[in-house]
């Protein structure tokens, strides 16, 4: 693999997890430390363009698709246990759903208010 490939390479495990993170874990002003240390751990531990101990690098880089399919298969396993109904709350799952579904025909679901 050359080094532009490699290089490439990198970035597209450096922008998937970025964005899994976003998408799974959220964006909010709370929870942007999650991307912030995916940032420093990349800047820190991978050097992009001279990397010194290849083996380690390669490792880091694996680790992060590996934390990047975990994240997104977490949430998909989340999905399917909510869409089988096992034993879980769904009514704000079903609230978004048929937020969704009035959505798609142009129309707006009215706030409930519980007392």
């Amino acid at each position: 693999m050359g080094s532009s490939e490699g290089l490439r390479a990198t970035l597209m495990v450096y922008r998937n997890l970025l964005k899994a993170v976003k998408k799974h874990i959220g964006k909010k002003e709370h929870k942007v430390h999650f991307t912030d240390f995916a940032r420093e751990e990349f800047r820190k531990n991978i050097n992009l363009q001279y990397p010194k101990d290849s083996s380690f690098t390669q490792q880091r880089i694996k680790l992060a698709q590996n934390y990047t399919y975990l994240l997104s298969n977490i949430h998909h396993h989340k999905d399917l246990l909510f869409s089988y109904n096992i034993a879980v709350d769904r009514s704000n799952e079903m609230t978004k759903v048929l937020g969704r579904s009035a959505a798609s025909v142009g129309l707006h679901l009215p706030d409930v208010y519980q007392h």
